[in-house]
């Protein structure tokens, strides 16, 4: 098997945390918000790390970048978020070179989503490597291996059935809801937090429990506004947080805050609540759950409710592993062409200057001697064995570096090793 090339002084390395190992508290201590993210990228840049992508979102934390070692990027992790080394050393995991690429494949695949078959964590790596390359981090293998998994999870969604169904972290809440909350439709609701989770959710509530009695609350009024302009539901102002969850039959919080929104103050007595965390940190005080009557549940308790529609995507994943295994392999192929291409080019620099040589040597040799026609046979000629060459090393059942030396040395190439 071929030692693909990735870089001549670092590894490729990925390390990160998820739902799989690690609870929604230490999620979150480990989660870094726009600022943080800023801030690590522009330590790494200073560092001299070339090519970082970070991705944080509720089910993972994750750093993609070359470095010496692993500790290099869990401590930048580590220094930019509220999670230790040794928390990360319970928790964390670390892939290097073809297996962090093969990570990252599954990854955007959805294969590795919290909700079998989740494409969301696709525009989250769209937008970090937009981040990245403002810090001038996006190098070009990066940007083709991004390119590549993006490519990857397109064929998947539209070839498989694996994101078929309606089934999300969103919907998998409101089904929650359906099972144990009674007469829901005539239930109170405040939604707390109006980005892209409470939005979802606000369209599996109308949908799934045809209840109006809807209130949005969000810390920006005009983005609450829109939401609530959309499905014509009531919104009220930040202020009125405490007169909308006296209420409240049901709170879902999606309020992506630093620290708990929802606090046990908040929740008086006198009628049965369920309160539903769908952030990451916690935005909901777990001594919420402590409250008379109150019944308090985070997303990681109703994420994987396993229904038929989490059974028949299942039995896609062979068919979206066999389209995985094709695009990394052509991935592979393209990371393996800038190994050779190097020495490809300094060969055909070779060839062209000993065309020069002869065709000034036969020119002063031969009278009449047509220099146009003996050019363009020479270009044929040198193209054709420029190509014969790559088309070798190309053969995955060749030795690539014993091929390349071999090139370096008959032609007598002087070239960086790379």
């Amino acid at each position: 098997m071929k030692k693909y090339h990735i870089s001549r002084h670092h590894r490729f390395i990925a390390v990160g945390l998820n739902f799989q190992k690690a609870d929604a508290f230490l999620r979150g201590k480990f989660s870094l918000d726009t600022s943080a993210v800023e801030a690590l990228l522009q330590q790494a840049s200073e560092e001299g790390i070339d090519g970082m992508l970070v991705t944080s979102t509720c089910n993972r934390t994750e750093l993609y970048g070359f470095a010496s070692t692993p500790q290099h990027l869990i401590r930048l992790l580590c220094h930019h978020s509220e999670g230790t080394e040794k928390e990360f050393e319970e928790v964390g995991y670390v892939y290097e070179n073809q297996d962090a690429i093969s990570h990252l494949f599954r990854v955007g695949a959805g294969l590795e989503s919290q909700i079998l078959g989740d494409f969301e964590i696709i525009s989250q790596l769209k937008s970090a490597f937009k981040v990245s390359r403002k810090h001038g981090l996006g190098n070009p293998f990066l940007e083709r291996l991004c390119n590549s998994v993006i490519q990857a999870s397109k064929r998947i969604k539209n070839e498989t059935g694996i994101s078929s169904g309606a089934t999300s972290v969103a919907f998998a809440a409101v089904q929650y809801l359906l099972a144990r909350v009674p007469e829901i439709k005539s239930r109170s609701i405040l939604l707390f937090g109006t980005g892209k989770i409470g939005r979802n959710t606000c369209e599996n509530l109308i949908k799934h429990t045809h209840n109006p009695n809807i209130t949005l609350i969000n810390r920006t009024w005009e983005k609450a506004e829109a939401v609530g302009g959309k499905f014509n539901l009531k919104v009220h102002p930040i202020d009125d947080l405490s007169e909308a969850i006296e209420v409240a039959d049901i709170i879902i919080v999606a309020t992506g805050a630093n620290a708990p929104t929802i606090t046990p103050e908040l929740i008086p007595e006198g009628r049965e609540r369920w309160v539903l965390d769908l952030s990451v940190p916690i935005n909901v005080s777990p001594e919420v759950a402590q409250c008379p009557e109150t019944t308090l549940v985070h997303m990681d308790q109703f994420s994987q409710i396993t229904d038929s529609t989490l059974e028949t995507r299942k039995k896609h994943i062979p068919t979206a592993e066999a389209i995985l295994k094709e695009v990394h392999a052509d991935f592979n192929q393209w990371l393996e062409s800038r190994r050779y291409a190097p020495v490809i080019r300094a060969l055909k620099q070779k060839l062209e200057h000993l065309k020069e040589e002869e065709l000034d040597f036969q020119s002063r040799k031969i009278v009449d001697f047509n220099k146009g026609q003996a050019e363009a046979v020479s270009d044929r000629i040198i193209h054709k064995i420029t190509r014969q060459f790559a088309n070798h090393l190309k053969d995955s059942e060749i030795d690539t570096d014993e091929s390349l030396e071999l090139i370096r040395k008959v032609f007598q190439l002087e070239i960086e090793n790379t």
